[in-house]
């Protein structure tokens, strides 16, 4: 497939990136190699080869919820920079309104 030089601008504006006329040239002979290797890929007959989700199998490793006792607060806050009552205290990242 032929790449041009409007279609990596249009790339490049999506991505937003900055080309150069430089990157622009490499990109265009880049982006058609990997065009044509797709276009060999199509080519590959797969249609004895089953339809797959995963290609590894797959089990759920989660345990069901069981309620139990949560920490108490002073252990979950003893090695916390600062804290304040039963709350971890951080900087406000948040300008006061002027």
């Amino acid at each position: 497939m032929k790449i041009t030089r409007e279609d990596v601008e249009n790339v490049a504006l999506l991505a937003r990136l900055g080309l150069t006329e430089a990157e622009k040239e490499r990109l265009m002979s880049q982006l058609e190699v990997i065009l044509e290797n797709m276009a060999i890929l199509n080519e590959v007959d797969v249609s004895q080869v089953p339809a797959s989700a995963y290609v590894l199998p797959v089990r759920n490793v989660t345990s069901p919820d069981q309620p139990r006792a949560s920490c108490p607060p002073q252990e979950l806050l003893a090695n916390a920079p600062e804290a304040e009552e039963n709350f971890l205290r951080v900087p406000a990242v948040l300008d006061e309104a002027p």
